[in-house]
């Protein structure tokens, strides 16, 4: 039985994340790109300044809560990159270039540069489609969007609930999957790893002590954040994020200066095995496409631009502009794969054990999950072991605490608000048995439904594109224009009569201060 589970999965999962996955997930980035004129390029002053810049500036928007019920514009940014920024931009990357060579973060880079648009559609419209829930908080992503936007064309309302159903169901599994037993059993391996490797406690009932002991350990902290709702969550997010991104960040700056001489070498490699055959060496003949491949399934991996994740929590924003939500959606996409991915691959191919000169690895039997590590671990010793176990500890924990939130508002959406809190329960129990794991296959059977989710929720983002660029046109002819037209804040005539108040007393303030 189990190894048909398998072959199902492997089939299954080869098809979603394969070509025609990444080939649907590209061109949706295209399609918005171009239908929204390039806004991520032409308009990068603004978004920067409406975005990052913001939050420089006293009492802005960005920061500040309106009310209790929902969360500042940058505390939804901090949620959405807890649950972006993980693994994936560590062990994943290294992974791309290990198998697809240096070029593989060329075409990461070019993954991202579309996703940028994917994202800021599905955050446009995830505040147009929004709605209040019976506890007076938002409620908002793929689901809504796909009842209440696609569900109004004509013939398509049966068909937009099916999706909708079938989306929520994918993100309650996938949150269980890749969202939590995946990220904390990493966690597990890589703390017995650094600090633990001496170290055996036997086991309990076939089950390992130390594991059962960290497990213990995160269901507790988890429980004591995530039972406590958004605001906790987004609270812990909004301090922890910068923290560990801005650390990382420092420590790969550090290697690629002790590195400093490698690193002309290194971009000139990325540039040229985008393009160019890789050299067969050990067997392996590394091909452009196999490079193009690697590049876009662990960016897309990574960011998460099309699956329909992050616009859930981006929801619960503050923001009254969709468009001002969609902007953070683009500087998401830029952060986790433009730097902290760029970051990781500066750290891996100037450290010598890829060969730039035949874009292979230098040295035999190199594991991309313990890569990173070893390249710290040359420059400062145990201690740098230490710093990428920690890192990957914080990355991988709130990956946790971000799903959790995915899957709340799924559950949410299927079964009301009072079903929430018996998810949140038992996503937390759900962490003690991540700690103990050892079959690979609950995680590929979820890294499935992490994929699966892409493909209603960019149905939705294709079939309502012009509605995106119609917003879009909107908020450039008012924002940077400055032409006198009537604002696109919400489908529903109440939300958006209040989202215009609202909006207009904000203004108000800005020219007050």
């Amino acid at each position: 039985m189990i190894e048909r589970i398998t072959e199902v999965n492997d089939v299954l999962n080869g098809f979603i994340w394969g070509a025609t996955g990444l080939i649907l997930l590209i061109g949706t980035g295209l399609l918005m790109t171009f239908c929204t004129k390039f806004f991520q390029v032409f308009h990068i002053g603004h978004w920067f300044k409406q975005t990052i810049g913001s939050l420089f500036i006293k009492n802005s928007a960005s920061t500040k809560k309106t009310d209790k019920k929902s969360i500042s514009q940058f505390q939804a940014l901090c949620t959405a990159l807890a649950a972006t920024v993980g693994t994936g931009n560590i062990a994943g990357v290294a992974a791309a270039i290990v198998t697809g060579g240096p070029g593989a973060v060329f075409w990461m880079w070019v993954a991202a540069f579309f996703g940028m648009m994917t994202n800021f559609s599905e955050n446009v419209l995830g505040i147009f489609f929004r709605r209040k829930n019976s506890n007076g908080e938002w409620s908002g992503g793929a689901m809504y969007y796909l009842k209440d936007g696609l569900g109004r064309k004509k013939g398509f309302k049966t068909i937009a609930s099916v999706l909708a159903v079938l989306f929520a169901c994918f993100t309650i599994l996938a949150s269980f999957g890749i969202g939590n037993m995946g990220q904390v059993n990493k966690i597990t391996l890589n703390l017995e790893s650094a600090f633990f490797s001496n170290i055996d406690l036997g086991t309990i009932g076939g089950l390992p002590v130390l594991g059962l002991i960290i497990g213990s350990a995160l269901v507790i902290l988890g429980g004591l954040i995530i039972l406590g709702g958004l605001q906790r969550i987004a609270s812990f997010a909004e301090k922890v994020v910068p923290f560990m991104a801005s650390a990382y960040i420092l420590g790969a700056l550090a290697i690629m200066f002790i590195n400093i001489e490698n690193v002309g070498t290194m971009f000139g490699a990325i540039f040229k095995f985008a393009f160019t055959e890789r050299a067969a060496v050990g067997g392996m003949v590394g091909t452009v496409i196999l490079a193009m491949t690697q590049g876009f399934k662990r960016g897309v991996f990574s960011n998460e631009a099309g699956l329909g994740s992050s616009v859930i929590v981006h929801s619960s924003s503050n923001v009254k502009e969709p468009v001002r939500q969609g902007m953070w959606g683009i500087f998401e996409v830029f952060f986790d794969t433009f730097i902290v991915c760029t970051m990781t691959a500066i750290v891996v191919l100037s450290s010598g054990y890829i060969d730039m000169s035949t874009g292979n690895p230098a040295v035999e039997g190199l594991s991309d999950s313990t890569l990173v590590s070893r390249v710290f671990g040359d420059a400062f010793g145990i201690a740098g072991e230490w710093f990428i176990a920690i890192a990957m500890l914080l990355f991988a924990f709130t990956t946790v605490l971000g799903w959790s939130q995915y899957g709340s508002k799924a559950v949410e959406y299927l079964f009301g608000t009072r079903a929430v809190k018996v998810y949140k329960v038992i996503f937390v129990v759900m962490i003690a048995s991540g700690a103990v794991m050892t079959s690979s296959l609950a995680w590929d059977i979820s890294d499935t439904f992490n994929g699966f989710m892409m493909v209603p929720n960019l149905i939705a983002v294709i079939a309502l594109f012009p509605l995106v660029a119609k917003i879009t046109k909107n908020y450039v002819n008012r924002k940077i224009k400055h032409k006198d037209e009537k604002p696109m804040l919400s489908y529903d005539e109440t939300l958006q009569k209040e989202a215009e108040e609202a909006a207009a007393t904000e203004d108000a303030d800005l020219l007050t201060h």
